[in-house]
């Protein structure tokens, strides 16, 4: 389907119509591409990126994932890691599948399984398999020879259930400066590198980086890399609150109440309050109380001090065109006065 006059500078336009032009860029272009970010915790900006970078990133994700092969476009062609569904599918010779054409997710499955002895990927955020876990559908993804998860981070239990399921998921770590995903499943693609920073910021280095990046680029997320040389991402440097004096890691804060089985999806954000500065605001799909979180926070080792000061029980939550979470949204107005969002997993 159609959308507005689709460009690559900055990359917009309907799914099929910047098809024609990723497929033209990259036989032949040389311009560079300009991405906007997608403002889930900070303001929107365009990432300039050179055709180098974006083709170097496509050919070490298609080595890592074992070939070339047939996508299934399943999240915004506008973000970095739908214009990359494109550009290896442009590199592969094969038109992707079009979730937006399709009446469902299974119909597009279907349709993208109808060419045998090929292989088959996707790319999908967590939000959207969150979707298909409480449908009781993530087994239609069996199929695949890999599906890409990035765009945030996600439950052990999530990733336990699509294990379960039969699906090969990859988990992605990078961002629109790093032209899409650089890290698969802890480790670094080729050509990639990575440090971490004496205050702990994960540092990049590659062929993939944004147009003027420095040697070394060091992102605003936190991180550490274990003995066994894979890469743990924690959070972002910026995403602490100070709540009555405290410095209080919204992150790890998120990551402990995501494992507790009552809680079906949650986003913690922090608000301004008059009496605390900022108050730690726990909004849950499912159920929890505060006593709950201290309980499950102090297990993990952090102070009870941490512990949300406010916590709202939702039945959806605002999402970007990317299916993430907008996290601004929760943080500048109350529970449930966002409207409806759109999910992109329909």
């Amino acid at each position: 389907m159609s959308g507005p006059i689709a460009s690559l500078n900055p990359v917009s336009g309907g799914s099929r119509d910047l098809w024609e032009l990723v497929r033209e860029w990259v036989d032949e272009g040389s311009e560079p591409i300009g991405i906007l970010t997608s403002g889930s915790t900070g303001e929107p900006k365009t990432i300039t990126l050179t055709r180098a970078a974006v083709l170097s990133s496509a050919h070490a994700s298609i080595d890592k994932l074992g070939g070339p092969g047939r996508w299934l476009l399943a999240i915004p062609p506008t973000s970095a890691g739908g214009f990359q569904v494109l550009v290896r599918s442009a590199l592969a010779g094969r038109e992707p599948v079009f979730l937006e054409e399709f009446a469902d997710l299974d119909a597009a499955l279907a349709a993208l399984g109808a060419s045998t002895g090929e292989r088959t990927y996707a790319s999908f955020v967590p939000t959207q398999l969150h979707r298909l876990a409480e449908q009781g559908n993530l087994g239609c993804l069996a199929g695949l020879d890999a599906v890409l998860l990035g765009g945030g981070p996600s439950q052990s239990s999530l990733l336990l259930a699509a294990a379960n399921a039969g699906v090969n998921i990859v988990r992605t770590y990078g961002m629109t400066e790093t032209a899409g995903g650089c890290v698969y499943d802890g480790v670094p693609l080729a050509g990639v590198d990575m440090r971490i920073e004496p205050d702990g910021r994960i540092a990049l280095f590659g062929p993939m980086l944004f147009d003027g990046a420095p040697v070394w680029w060091v992102t605003e997320d936190l991180g550490r890399i274990g003995a066994d040389g894979t890469l743990e991402v924690l959070g972002r440097a910026d995403d602490v609150a100070i709540s009555g004096g405290v410095n209080i890691s919204l992150p790890a804060v998120e990551r402990v109440l995501s494992e507790l089985d009552t809680v079906h999806e949650v986003a913690v954000v922090a608000r301004d309050d008059a009496e605390w500065g900022q108050a730690v605001t726990a909004v849950v799909r499912g159920a929890l109380t505060r006593d709950e979180a201290k309980a499950a926070l102090v297990a993990a080792g952090y102070p009870a001090a941490w512990t949300p000061r406010r916590l709202e029980i939702v039945t959806h939550f605002p999402l970007l065109a990317t299916g993430k979470i907008d996290k601004r949204t929760l943080a500048s107005i109350d529970s449930g006065r966002w409207p409806e969002s759109s999910d992109p997993a329909r």
